[in-house]
This record gives C-alpha cells, sequence and structure tokens, in this order.
C-alpha cells in the first residue's frame, strides 16, 4: 500500500492535466470578458463601415 501511495504521490501526469485545464479555462475567461467589453464598439464600427459601403 505504501508503494501506490508513494507512486500516485510522484505520478505528475495527473498534475500537468490540471494545469492545462486551468490554463485552458483562464483563457477562454479572457476571452469571453474582452469580446463582451468590445463587442458593443466593434457592432457600431462594422454598422458604420456597412453604411458606408452601401452608400
Amino acid at each position: 500500500m505504501r508503494q501506490v501511495w508513494l507512486r500516485l504521490r510522484n505520478e505528475e501526469a495527473g498534475q500537468s492535466m490540471a494545469e492545462y485545464g486551468l490554463l485552458t479555462a483562464l483563457i477562454a475567461v479572457a476571452c469571453i470578458v474582452s469580446v463582451r467589453a468590445l463587442g458593443g464598439a466593434i457592432t457600431t464600427k462594422f454598422t458604420k463601415l456597412a453604411a458606408e459601403i452601401v452608400k
């Protein structure tokens, strides 16, 4: 039992997978926040651009 515990404690595969998951979640949150923050400004710019193209 002790050897199983030591092997599990020293195994790093699960740790790195959890780190990748946390990093992915952090990137997703950053993307969502930036899209929500810039969404209105981008929509306005595209609307103005479309109006200029139609003229």
